[in-house]
């Protein structure tokens, strides 16, 4: 009994070989695009100098959240500044962004996919557990394999980590929208992808919104494992800070990726909750708008896309102008 052994970490490594055999050049192409990805976002973020970078991320969080996310934002990056962690900072920055955006485009259309589909549900929820509690170092093997060291690696390791929540909450967000609201655009004739797009999506942004800031967290988390892989960043300094014992270093590094969390952090939730400063006043001037349009006549015979928008149907239903009802 004792000599019983499943090969099953043998049979992955073939599958993994016999894929890099069968298309070498994919995995070629694919670190080719986020090299690029990369290289172009740490350039824009690396060549100005720091204090043009930070006024525009103060710019944002003031459009964002207000006046004291963005003193908050000034303070902290100026800190980064000061213990002369800024361009390794914003080398992880440009990592977490690229990986943040492919992990959510791959997420929201997962998550979608699982919402309408119980059987599709079924399938994923299993492969995302499995990615969420396999150790991330493990990611690392196959991905050093197929896409040699440097910053790649690091990227795919990070999107397959940080992916999991994307789907999830996208997946809740939609199937806790209100059936009767959905019920309703059905009987007003929409579109199963009208209803996607112009009532579902928006009333399970919040939610979905929360899985993109644990997407950016989860992401974040990752630089330190991606430094090991020869990612740069932060995360080198602080392996290297581990390689010397040097308690400096690692304080100052880890700070610094703290700042970077605390920031991507607020940034996300503020959009999420939808109480930005600018969102407030793009609601007001929209809301501005349909004062005006509502003292005005609209056009009764207007269609979008073959369908005859709710808003029409309500106004033609409620309209004096409509064929008595006979009793």
């Amino acid at each position: 009994m004792s000599d019983l052994r499943i090969p099953l970490g043998e049979w992955v490594e073939t599958i993994v070989r016999g894929i890099i055999a069968a298309v070498p050049g994919i995995f070629d192409g694919i670190r080719t695009g986020f090299l690029a990805f990369y290289e172009g976002l740490d350039w824009l973020l690396t060549t100005p100098p720091f204090w043009v970078v930070i006024a525009v991320f103060v710019l944002i969080a003031l459009a964002v959240k207000g006046w004291k996310f963005a003193l908050g934002t000034a303070v902290g990056f100026m800190l980064i500044v000061a213990v002369d962690q800024w361009t390794t900072a914003m080398e992880s920055l440009a990592l977490v962004v690229v990986a943040g955006v492919i992990a959510v485009a791959l997420a929201i259309p997962l998550g979608i996919l699982a919402a309408k589909s119980d059987v599709a549900s079924r399938i994923i929820r299993p492969v995302l557990d499995f990615m969420q509690t396999m150790p991330a170092f493990v990611y690392l093997i196959p991905a050093l394999i197929l896409f040699r060291v440097g910053v790649t690696p690091g990227i795919v390791a990070t999107i397959i980590f940080a992916l999991a929540p994307g789907v999830r909450l996208t997946e809740l967000g939609i199937r806790r929208v209100d059936s009767e609201v959905v019920e309703a655009g059905q009987a007003f004739g929409s579109s199963p992808g009208r209803i996607l797009r112009q009532i579902q999506l928006p009333l399970a942004m919040p939610t979905i919104m929360a899985g993109v800031n644990q997407v950016i967290m989860l992401a974040l988390s990752m630089v330190v494992i991606a430094g090991m892989v020869g990612a740069g960043g932060l995360g080198g300094q602080i392996v290297a800070s581990l390689n010397r014992i040097d308690i400096a270093l690692g304080f100052e590094a880890g700070l610094s990726v703290v700042i970077l969390a605390i920031f991507l952090d607020r940034l996300t939730a503020a959009l999420g909750a939808n109480q930005t400063v600018l969102g407030k006043l793009i609601d007001a001037a929209a809301k501005r708008r349909r004062a005006e349009r509502a003292g005005g006549s609209a056009p009764a015979d207007r269609v979008v896309d073959g369908e005859v928008p709710v808003d029409e149907v309500e106004v033609a239903t409620a309209s004096p102008r409509r064929a008595p009802t006979a009793f």
